[in-house]
C-alpha cells in the first residue's frame, strides 16, 4: 500500500536480508521489500538469481515520506552500511547479485546520487573508488515471502548474527537521528 506523498528509493549493496534490516529502522521509512532488479530474466527466484546467469541483483524498494527522511539521508545510510568499493562482492557474499548499486526513480534521485558518490570519493571516505552502479530503474521484482523481514524474523541464524546485526548495530550507532521511535 503506497502512502500518500511517499517516494520510492531502491539500492542494492550485497544480500538483501542486510539492507533491509538496516532501512526498517530508519525515520520515514514506510515499508522496505526486497527483491530482484537489473536482470534480464523476468520473474527470476532466489535460486536463480545465486545462480548468477539472470544478471539481477539482490535489492530492496524503500518507500519512504521525504518530509521525514531525505533521499541523500538514505543514500548516507546505504554507503555507510555495505562497501559499495568492491565490484560483485560484499564480504564473503560474491557475485553479481550482490553489486553496489542505486536504481534511481526519478532524475533527482540520479542527479543525488552522482553528486554523493563525487563528494564520498573526494573526502577520501574509503580506501578505493567507489564502484556503485547508478542506473534508470528497471522492473522491479519482489523476493519470495520468506525473504521479507528475514533479519526480524531470524535474528539468531548464523548469517544474521554475524553479518546483518552489525551492519544494523552501526546503523543505529552512526545514525541515532535518523532511526525510528
Amino acid at each position: 500500500m503506497t502512502v500518500p506523498n511517499s517516494s520510492l528509493a531502491t539500492f542494492g549493496g550485497g544480500c538483501f536480508w542486510c539492507a533491509e534490516a538496516v532501512f526498517e529502522e530508519a525515520a520515514g521509512v514506510s515499508s522496505v521489500v526486497s527483491g530482484y532488479a537489473g536482470g534480464h530474466v523476468p520473474h527470476p527466484t532466489y535460486e536463480a538469481v545465486c545462480g548468477k546467469k539472470t544478471g539481477h541483483a539482490e535489492v530492496i524498494r524503500i518507500e519512504f515520506d521525504p518530509a521525514v527522511i531525505s533521499y541523500r539521508d538514505l543514500l548516507n545510510i546505504h554507503f555507510a552500511t555495505h562497501d559499495p568499493t568492491t565490484p560483485n562482492r560484499q564480504g564473503n557474499d560474491v557475485g553479481p547479485q550482490y553489486r553496489s548499486v542505486i536504481f534511481f526513480h526519478a532524475p533527482e534521485q540520479e542527479r543525488t546520487a552522482r553528486e554523493t558518490i563525487a563528494e564520498l570519493n573526494a573526502a577520501g571516505i574509503f580506501p578505493g573508488p567507489i564502484v556503485t552502479e547508478v542506473a534508470p530503474i528497471p522492473e522491479f521484482y519482489p523476493a519470495e515471502g520468506y525473504h521479507q523481514g528475514y533479519y526480524r524474523q531470524n535474528p539468531m541464524q548464523p548469517y544474521c548474527a554475524f553479518v546483518t546485526g552489525p551492519k544494523v548495530a552501526k546503523f543505529r550507532e552512526k545514525f541515532a537521528h535518523l532511526r525510528k521511535d
